[in-house]
């Protein structure tokens, strides 16, 4: 039960699972301190808890669920003598979709031009300035 202490490589496992819940857990702070200062005083504390509460919910679930999934290891079917089970799966599954997620999202910004009239006018950003704004446009006409 407790061979993974003389395994170094559980103790690797576990400073990296510790050092990644320590950014997270600064992330979730800063967060939702910017966003509970938006409210009002009276109500800011009150937000702050509810928050950082559901945030250490939310993680110890994923934290459960990932668990679950490794769990998963009986072979469900076999392609050309590789059998693959449910973890293979979600691992293949989740790999294909940061793939594609990517490639949108470079696509996106090399050619963001062209589908960002498609999807129609955008709304300004508050922090560009008139003068900033028409030198661009007017850039943008020269062309």
């Amino acid at each position: 039960m407790f061979d993974w202490i003389a395994q170094p490589e559980s103790w690797a496992a576990l400073a990296t699972l510790t050092l990644l819940e320590t950014v997270l857990g600064i992330d979730n702070i800063i967060f939702i301190s910017i966003l509970a200062g938006k409210l009002p005083a009276d109500r800011r504390s009150r937000a702050r808890r509810l928050g950082l509460l559901l945030a250490m919910g939310t993680r110890i679930l994923l934290l459960m669920s990932l668990a679950w999934i490794l769990k998963l290891t009986r072979p469900l079917f076999s392609v050309f003598g590789q059998a693959f089970s449910g973890r293979d799966l979600i691992l293949v599954l989740g790999g294909l979709f940061l793939l594609a997620k990517s490639t949108f999202e470079i696509h996106d910004s090399l050619e963001g031009s062209t589908t960002r009239a498609a999807r129609g006018p955008q709304p300004r950003s508050r922090g560009c300035s008139s003068r900033s704004r028409s030198s661009t446009s007017s850039s943008r006409s020269i062309r």
